[in-house]
């Protein structure tokens, strides 16, 4: 997990120097650039995987080839030894498989990768490069283009705006070469209805979930360092947490995080998940002064001012820091609601098609809200996140799930068919919670609706609107706005930022 880095044409020696420490935070473990004829690549490195010898940028052997890579390549071993034969391996970095995918299969390879990912291939050689984002956008990447006309292309807004106001998301599942322009290499896709389940077969579908998850969770166990999970006490979080501690394999209890403000929803629930399922449990406890003190550092680091994503960020930010102190990975709850169907207003969607389009709608924008927001409150503490539940084997299976067998009624709860899967895996207590939003359960909510509501009068609410590109729809939205714009006002940063479609 990193910062990466990449431009056509370089930097002076200063401005570079800048580029990293803009990112220091991705990457603290080691921070390195490589100056070449047509290209100028930049890394800053938390080292998850190849501890010794992974640091980037990466070269191959005739060092005609060379990448900067954040993410994680879960299937790089498999990988590995189908090309051992056909290439040098330089290193034990999941990364460098990448480099040579490339170098045997040209812009094809990226189709063989499963894991997260936002990479750049400086093709010396060819005077060319390949650019990619994984399927759903777990790792960002933004590009450009600066004065002369160079492409660049960095991990968040803030690196790149230190070389070029021209920024734009580089969207995910694609990759860019200078030759194709943005190819779409996979995509979320509606099952066809011949593999669609039936809604009589419920033990074939509740196998098929156990099966699945249970092998995300061991895919995301894969590293070279410890990892634990975030736990707040729900549904999501709390089976991710059971099947991590079920297939550890260390010699000490899988390490749970969770906080709140004091007599939280969240921090009591934990407690009794890490108690049931034997996690070494670690919980911090903010205040409201806390909350509202590191506010400009959240929207900093999340680059939105989207009001649920501040709100959910805030608690966020504060178990990645505890996290931190302890883990370098951790695994987190995120994409269940959008999976099996966990949103209240899903419920109107009656029918197969109506549902998973609605379903596959917000899995696609995902990658600019909340994978927006997990990556970059993990990342402001050199922490990397990992989500289970977004699996791209599972997502294909819970879209072959009949709505009737998703959706929530008076006779069945939210993520009924998730719940039923792993039956017996967690107390009947916990694994029947009704959820809550986790802002909402950590305190989070009232504490930030009572500031707005005191530090923002009427007419400061009426006049930001009227300044503002786009509709501020609250006063804590006109907050959060007014904080982002003094660190962010390039007009990109807001034509580039996702938003919910309620406040």
């Amino acid at each position: 997990m990193c910062g990466i880095f990449a431009m056509t044409g370089n930097l002076n020696d200063t401005l570079m120097k800048d580029v990293l420490n803009s990112m220091q935070h991705r990457g603290p473990d080691e921070g390195s650039d490589v100056r070449l004829e047509h290209f100028h690549l930049g890394h800053q490195r938390l080292s998850i995987i190849g501890l010794e010898d992974g640091i980037q940028p990466i070269k191959n052997k005739k060092q005609s080839k060379w990448i900067v890579c954040n993410g994680e390549i879960y299937n790089y071993l498999q990988l590995k030894e189908e090309l051992k034969d056909q290439v040098h391996f330089l290193t034990e970095s999941d990364s460098e498989v990448v480099l040579k995918m490339y170098e045997v299969e040209g812009t094809k390879g990226v189709q063989q990768l499963d894991g997260m990912f936002a990479f750049f291939i400086a093709d010396e050689e060819q005077n060319t490069f390949l650019a990619a984002r994984d399927t759903l956008g777990i790792k960002p990447l933004y590009y450009g283009k600066d004065t002369k006309g160079h492409y660049v292309f960095s991990s968040e807004l803030k690196t790149l705006y230190l070389v070029t106001n021209e920024v734009h998301e580089f969207p995910a599942g694609h990759y860019y070469t200078p030759e194709t322009g943005f190819v779409c290499y996979r995509e979320i896709e509606e099952p066809k209805q011949t593999d669609m389940f039936s809604a009589q077969a419920q033990n074939e579908i509740t196998e098929k979930i156990k099966n699945q998850l249970t092998n995300a969770v061991q895919k995301r166990l894969l590293a070279d360092v410890e990892v634990g999970v975030l736990l707040s006490g729900g549904l999501d979080s709390s089976l991710i947490s059971a099947l991590a501690t079920k297939l550890n394999k260390g010699e000490q209890p899988v390490k749970s995080f969770c906080v709140g403000s004091e007599d939280s929803e969240d921090l009591k629930r934990a407690r009794e998940v890490a108690e049931a399922i034997g996690t070494d449990h670690y919980e911090y406890v903010y205040s409201k002064e806390e909350l509202l003190d590191v506010l400009p550092k959240v929207i900093y680091h999340l680059e939105s001012f989207e009001p649920s994503l501040v709100r959910s960020a805030l608690p966020n930010y504060f178990v990645s820091k505890l996290a931190s102190e302890h883990v370098k990975v951790i695994l987190s709850g995120e994409g269940a609601d959008e999976l099996f169907a966990g949103y209240e207003y899903l419920k109107n969607y009656q029918d197969d098609k109506g549902l998973n389009n609605e379903i596959i709608r917000i899995i696609r924008s995902l990658h600019n809200i909340n994978l927006q927001r997990a990556d970059r409150m993990s990342m402001a503490h050199s922490l990397e996140l990992r989500v289970p539940f977004l699996d791209l084997g599972l997502i294909k299976n819970a879209l072959a799930i009949p709505a009737e067998s998703k959706l929530h009624t008076d006779e069945h709860m939210e993520k009924w068919i998730l719940r039923k899967a792993f039956s017996g895996l967690l107390p009947h207590s916990i694994l029947w919670r009704k959820k809550e939003e986790f802002s909402a359960g950590s305190g989070a909510l009232d504490i930030l609706e009572e500031h707005a509501n005191q530090v923002m009068s009427d007419k400061e609410f009426h006049d930001l609107n009227q300044e503002a590109p786009v509709e501020l729809r609250s006063k804590q939205e006109c907050l959060y706005f007014k904080i982002y714009k003094e660190i962010f006002p390039e007009k990109s940063a807001i034509d580039i930022m996702g938003r919910w479609a309620t406040a």
